[in-house]
């Protein structure tokens, strides 16, 4: 991911901001305190609790490195530039599906952001990537892995 731009709402940055501070605080120190504990057990060659909460340090760094850089490389999307004429990030669309003549709602997120139980999809999915760019009433093609599916968009709101 180095360098990729990573696309963010305001309130997803907030909260990427809001774990990295847990894991280098309250998580750390967590850690700490069991491998402390664990070091007390005595000979590690044979400690498993040593060797469980050393594991759970080097995850979580690695998470906090993650972060860093998702942070480091965030695009805020500025909700006052987001329309309504084209999909674009940030925006709520309404589409049809042609074949089965099903209306789904969707928000194009970026990829941190998504999360399928709220109908959160990333503008890099393919359904994301037919409907960026479009406009209401414009029949789009996604080229997913069940393949080729047609939409209607019947309306784009912020």
């Amino acid at each position: 991911m180095e360098g990729k731009e990573v696309l963010l709402t305001q309130e997803g940055y907030d909260n990427l901001e809001k774990e990295l501070e847990y894991l280098k605080t309250e998580k750390r120190t967590e850690i700490a305190e069991r491998i402390k504990v664990a070091l007390g057990f005595g000979d590690l060659s044979e400690n498993s609790e040593y060797d469980e909460a050393k594991n759970a340090q080097a995850q979580n760094e690695v998470k906090i490195a993650n972060l860093e850089n998702k942070l480091r490389y965030a695009k805020i999307i500025d909700e006052s530039e987001i329309d309504t004429k084209t999909v674009q990030v940030g925006n709520t669309v309404e589409i049809e599906d042609l074949e089965y003549n099903e209306v789904e709602k969707y928000t194009i997120v970026g990829s941190t952001e998504v999360d399928l139980s709220l109908n959160r999809i990333s503008n890099e999915s393919p359904i994301g990537q037919a409907l960026l760019g479009a406009k209401k009433n414009q029949i789009v093609e996604a080229n997913t892995p069940g393949g080729i599916v047609k939409y209607k968009i019947l309306s784009i709101t912020k």
